[in-house]
């Protein structure tokens, strides 16, 4: 992975707060793995398994775990991280690039005059920044953004190519957007001037009783807005719904995936993290440190406790409380739907044998 950045040994190691051995002044100006690094790069080799290769590239680098034998491998220095997937996290913000903008405001971008406008702003090329909305200091608005009337985005923020921000949505700071998420889409929410079969039909469970079949549906009006916490990051075309009268709200850290949707009246506590195709339906309610993994739904107006992990695919439909390990259609503890997996798996081989059994017992009652 190249990059235009250089920095020393030294500088990475200071970054990372780890230590190293060997040429300090070493300059680092790429990222890669063993086998596909080139003389300028640091080689990720943060595991036994992975340094079997670096003699196959030609890195004079690279981050390896707590006692590693660096001069073994051939390399000139060596950076070493107790907790290597987190030494990557610093690794790669400090060598990124970033997309490159340009700095300042496009004149082809259009700032409403009542816009308020920070200090050390971009914003990109076709960007719409509508009356009164605000953006506040060293932010990054890309090409072709749209922020509605009257909103709010906190310093250091990146908002990438595609993005809408609707009207009122108030963002905290250090907020990122990857392309095409939509922040403040109405609601999904109709009525219907009588019970509706759909009521009905979750009221029983499957009997719609007297509903008409020819209802038609009217639409709720979003009045509420979108308040999201500081240091919030939404990945590609995912969108977050406006709330009915109160706001939709997401806590402080809250990390989402591409596709990820968030349906009216949802609240997300602070640190939640939300894996791709996920899910939440209205008024939904989740505490602090939620794990969904991918393709999980959560069912509206329902609760999750403190620090619930979901695994994949699985369906909430019921509350859930602080603490549990969940998966499966409903979702279940893990435990119990790994035996109950188990036990379905048995039910062709116990079949047989109940089967064999019946023939058995047939056999013994016509010889009395």
């Amino acid at each position: 992975m190249g990059t235009s950045m250089a920095y020393t040994v030294r500088e990475i190691s200071q970054a990372l707060s780890a230590s190293f051995e060997g040429d300090a002044e070493i300059v680092v100006t790429g990222v890669s793995e063993p086998a596909m690094s080139d003389v300028g790069d640091i080689a990720l080799a943060m595991k036994p398994d992975y340094a079997e290769s670096l003699n196959e590239g030609r890195a004079r680098v690279a981050i390896l775990w707590e006692g590693a034998d660096w001069q073994s491998y051939g390399l000139d220095a060596a950076i070493f991280a107790p907790r290597p997937r987190f030494a990557l996290a610093g690794l790669s913000k400090v060598m990124d690039d970033g997309q490159s903008y340009e700095k300042g405001i496009h004149p082809n971008a259009f700032v409403h005059p009542t816009a308020k406008l920070g200090s050390n702003l971009t914003i990109g090329a076709f960007s719409y920044i509508s009356a009164y909305a605000e953006i506040a200091d060293d932010s990054v608005i890309a090409p072709q953004v749209y922020i509605g009337v009257n909103a709010y985005i906190g310093p250091n923020a990146l908002v990438r190519e595609g993005v809408k921000i609707g009207a009122n949505v108030q963002i905290g700071a250090r907020f990122i957007a990857q392309p095409g998420v939509v922040v403040g889409s109405d609601g999904f929410s109709f009525v219907t001037e009588e019970v509706s079969a759909v009521e009905n039909a979750r009221k029983t469970l499957g009997d719609q009783l007297d509903a008409h079949g020819d209802q038609t549906w009217t639409r709720i009006h979003s009045l509420g807005s979108v308040l999201i916490g500081d240091d919030v990051e939404i990945g590609a075309n995912s969108c977050i719904d406006s709330g009915t009268v109160r706001a939709t709200q997401i806590g402080n850290g809250v990390k989402m995936d591409n596709l990820v949707h968030i349906g009216h009246n949802v609240v997300v506590g602070d640190h939640c993290l939300f894996c791709g195709q996920v899910g939440i339906a209205g008024s939904s309610k989740l505490g602090k440190n939620v794990v969904l993994a991918g393709q999980t739904g959560v069912n509206d107006n329902i609760f999750i406790g403190d620090n619930v992990i979901a695994g994949g695919a699985s369906k909430i439909f019921t509350n859930v409380p602080a603490g549990r390990v969940i998966l499966g259609y409903p979702a279940v503890k893990m435990q119990n739907h790994v035996d109950s997996y188990k036990a379905l798996r048995r039910l062709p081989k116990m079949f047989k044998e109940v089967a064999e059994l019946k023939k058995i017992v047939f056999k013994t009652e016509g010889r009395k």
